[in-house]
């Protein structure tokens, strides 16, 4: 899921925003370059038996997610089939009528982002139009996880009904996902200078959503319309597969809008707030947002990897010191998700009578 923002209607630019969270940004223009680059992650080292070749992944990590919060993931293991099937099924998701897709309506799960967000319901920026875009949600499910370790922790998730093979499809992928997050959070340890299995009892029971977007091509200007408007994501990190259209975009230090163009066969892979809490600032969870100006429809699958929800978010001993104390109040990973959640659903104008 994703953190909304307003952007204040300044005639003068630089331009100013609030995040949900009370954080300020900035940014130049809405015009995006590609002049800053996002780096890119060979991961073949993080399955060797050598720690030397898994740290020498960390160290890269580590400068990615301490600067700029985004890289590319290349050699990351997982066999494409997965991400075409989710793809597709994506397609038929959302060619269905709209009264089908509202069957699964996010609006009657409380507390929770699973299910529909229809198209046009959300105007995270507060631009002339609603962002252009559509989503289903669908969430854990200790069923579909081979390591689960309790297998009586209830699903959340809703389904459309008819709709043959694309839950079976999506959570393919989806355990697929959920393997390599688990490795990457032994990494993402190493990155921080602690021991490996630092995190292993936070992701027993891991927070791990996933959602399909669609993105019709935009008629209106940035300045008037995004696909998904400016934002900053919940969990520890996200795990993006994108199609060839484009249009991701990250906000850089400088206040410049950079383009995440497509790499074949590789992820985007961004730090998000929980992460970015309990390392006290020093990964940095990035502002991204959508601009579909390709041509064609665009569709993505961003996986969503955080923590157990009973686990509190302390900060990590490498990052705190009598000289850099703790920035954030400690509260558990399931107070956070739920407070995040309900700010957002609240902004959704779609209501279920909708067809």
């Amino acid at each position: 899921m994703s953190q909304t923002a307003t952007i204040s209607q300044a005639v003068s630019k630089p331009r100013q925003g609030t995040l949900n969270n009370g954080a300020v940004f900035t940014f130049n223009s809405n015009v995006a370059t590609n002049l800053d680059k996002i780096p890119i992650v060979d991961a073949a080292g993080i399955w060797s038996a050598n720690l030397e070749d898994r740290q020498k992944v960390a160290e890269e990590i580590r400068r990615a997610a301490s600067g700029i919060g985004f890289f590319y993931l290349i050699n990351h293991g997982i066999d494409r089939k997965y991400a075409k099937g989710v793809m597709g099924q994506a397609k038929r998701f959302f060619e269905l009528p709209i009264k089908k897709k509202m069957e699964v309506f996010t609006g009657l799960v409380p507390n929770e982002y699973v299910g529909y967000h229809p198209m046009e319901c959300y105007n995270r920026n507060g631009w002339k139009h609603q962002d252009l875009s559509e989503a289903f949600n669908w969430a854990y499910d200790p069923r579909e996880d081979p390591d689960a370790v309790d297998l009586n922790q209830p699903a959340v998730s809703i389904w459309p009904s008819d709709l043959a093979g694309f839950r079976e499809e999506l959570y393919a992928y989806h355990t697929q996902l959920l393997n390599l997050s688990r490795r990457l959070t032994r990494i993402f340890a190493l990155a921080l200078h602690l021991p490996e299995t630092y995190f292993d009892d936070f992701v027993k029971r891991p927070e791990a959503g996933m959602r399909i977007l669609h993105y019709p091509e935009q008629e209106h200007s940035a300045d008037d319309q995004n696909g998904i408007g400016a934002h900053t994501d919940v969990e520890c990190f996200t795990i993006v597969t994108q199609d060839s259209a484009g249009g991701l975009e990250v906000l850089s230090k400088s206040g410049d809008w950079i383009k995440a163009e497509p790499i074949e066969d590789s992820f985007v892979v961004n730090i998000a707030d929980c992460f970015m809490r309990q390392t006290n600032d020093f990964f940095k969870s990035t502002i991204h947002r959508v601009i579909n100006k390709s041509g064609k429809e665009r569709y993505s699958a961003p996986f969503f990897f955080g923590f157990d929800r009973e686990k509190l978010l302390e900060p990590v001993p490498t990052c705190v010191s009598e000289e850099n104390p703790m920035k954030y109040p400690v509260m558990t990973g399931g107070q956070y998700y739920m407070w995040r959640t309900n700010k957002q659903k609240a902004t959704n104008k779609c209501k279920l009578e909708q067809e």
